[in-house]
């Protein structure tokens, strides 16, 4: 069930009615909530509702034994029995078949031959976020951070409540599940934020990332085609299509949250907007960059090590992990290996800026922008790749003298006429508020506007999900696959 489809807003609109209508009964509006999240879920396959019950229930259990014992061996196997039930079933589902077959490819290097045992396996729908988002409570209350829940209808709640199931943001135990322990009733204001920030995460995906994504699927899957002139604007297009589509999840799962009355973190902010690669990272998918800092980065040691090699390897450890965690590729692992490589360029040029003052700060923060962009959309090409040989290959055709062949009759061999100048258009409308709420709550601010000026705005983007959908349907969100 798609937030941009119809199911979604009739099924929506009835749990909606129904929570408010009950809203001093706190215990049925979690049982609603549980209920209606585990049908939200079983929508896609029922049978791995199975997995988020085990999870709940195991760590559940295991915080409680966890928060009730005083001796620390036995909390630290605890701990390890929590680590391993979760890392278990996402290792089996995500990359059983990985590991089989890089292991074969392995050993056929020194000559051996084996006949791996795969599996047909079905990749759970937002396994990798619910996971993780279990495993940061029973760590927590491991470092004595917080106190284990005691009601198992709030922590399951917790667990798979809808709007930030499948694709996050991964919330910390310690910001929502308190929240369904208190009673929430129907508060205008906070209904309408909700309902502009779900407004604007529906441009974000059904104009912007939807159309993007025609043309971006389209040359990425048909790269020998292309000259490097479309290939290089293949990759923008992907990278306002994986933007658009994951940021825009994350809008309209915080709004509808915001409209039921939880409060959820924020998880973008204007992130090609950012002057560095580890400003990137505060700005680019916030609850996975801080949960990667504080259960990896930081117990490795960080940067308070003694040694400049050792901060350097715990860098390359986070960035490579971040990247093996999106996905059972290769291409993932040298997509997050490469942010760690710029991270180690820009504090090396950082380093050298501050002894050279010739340009003004404005100039200098635009170039810093640019160049970091470049870099993470470079980057990009391995992540969108369907291969490492694919992601050489594109940028191989990119980097020849093709990339001054005229893209436009390419363009118009692909789709309509309109619809680039669709992207255009929903691209600069993109960029204004991005660039004018850089650093706000969320990239949609318009309070500071006259009334008019804001009917304006909620109409022109109303109009826009009607006339500039993509004309070949809803597209799954990006982040489903993780």
């Amino acid at each position: 069930m798609l937030f941009n489809s119809f199911e979604f807003v009739i099924f929506f609109s009835i749990v909606f009615f129904i929570y408010y209508k009950s809203y001093d009964n706190l215990k049925f509006q979690n049982i609603l909530l549980l209920v209606s999240s585990y049908v939200f879920y079983g929508w896609w396959d029922w049978r791995f509702l199975s997995l988020i019950f085990i999870s709940s229930i195991s760590d559940y259990l295991i915080g409680k034994a966890i928060d009730d014992n005083d001796n620390d061996k036995q909390r630290k196997r605890l701990l390890i029995l929590s680590l391993f039930i979760n890392l278990g079933i996402l290792g089996f589902f995500k990359y059983y078949n990985f590991f089989t077959e890089s292991f074969t490819d392995f050993t056929a290097l020194f000559g051996f031959e084996a006949n791996p045992f795969l599996l047909n396996i079905i990749l759970p729908v937002g396994i990798s976020f619910y996971t993780f988002q279990t495993m940061s409570y029973t760590i927590d209350i491991y470092r004595k951070k917080m106190h284990a829940n005691k009601n198992l209808l709030e922590f399951m709640t917790f667990v798979s409540f809808f709007p930030q199931l499948v694709a996050g943001p991964i919330e910390r135990a310690s910001h929502l599940l308190p929240q369904f322990g208190k009673k929430r009733k129907f508060d205008a204001y906070e209904f309408k934020e909700g309902a502009k920030q779900s407004l604007w995460g529906l441009f974000k995906k059904i104009v912007v990332a939807d159309n993007c994504a025609y043309y971006a699927n389209q040359i990425f899957e048909n790269s020998d085609a292309y000259p490097g002139s479309v290939l290089a604007i293949g990759v923008l297009l992907f990278a306002f299509q994986i933007y658009g589509d994951f940021s825009g999840y994350s809008d309209i799962a915080i709004g509808i949250s915001r409209m039921m009355g939880i409060d959820l973190m924020q998880n973008f902010k204007s992130p090609y907007l950012a002057e560095n690669i580890q400003d990137f990272w505060r700005r680019w998918h916030i609850s996975l960059s801080t949960w990667f800092r504080d259960y990896v980065y930081i117990p490795l040691g960080g940067s308070q090590v003694d040694s400049s090699f050792k901060r350097s390897l715990n860098i390359i450890i986070t960035f490579t992990v971040s990247g093996f965690w999106h996905g059972a590729n290769w291409t993932f692992v040298i997509w997050g290996a490469l942010h760690s490589l710029f991270y180690f360029i820009q504090t090396a040029y950082s380093r050298n800026l501050k002894t050279v003052k010739i340009l003004p700060a404005n100039v200098v923060k635009v170039f810093n922008i640019l160049i970091t962009f470049l870099a993470v959309t470079f980057a990009w090409i391995f992540f969108r790749a369907a291969s490492f040989s694919h992601a050489l290959n594109y940028i191989s055709e990119i980097a020849s003298s093709t990339i001054l062949i005229n893209p436009i009759s390419y363009f118009k061999d692909m789709g309509s006429s309109i619809q680039p100048v669709i992207i255009v258009i929903s691209l600069i409308y993109l960029s204004v508020f991005e660039i004018s709420n850089r650093d706000a709550s969320y990239s949609f601010q318009v309070g500071h506007y006259k009334t008019p000026i804001k009917v304006l705005i909620y109409c022109s983007l109303l109009l826009a999900l009607i006339f500039f959908r993509a004309t070949h349907g809803p597209i799954d969100f990006i982040y489903f696959q993780f």
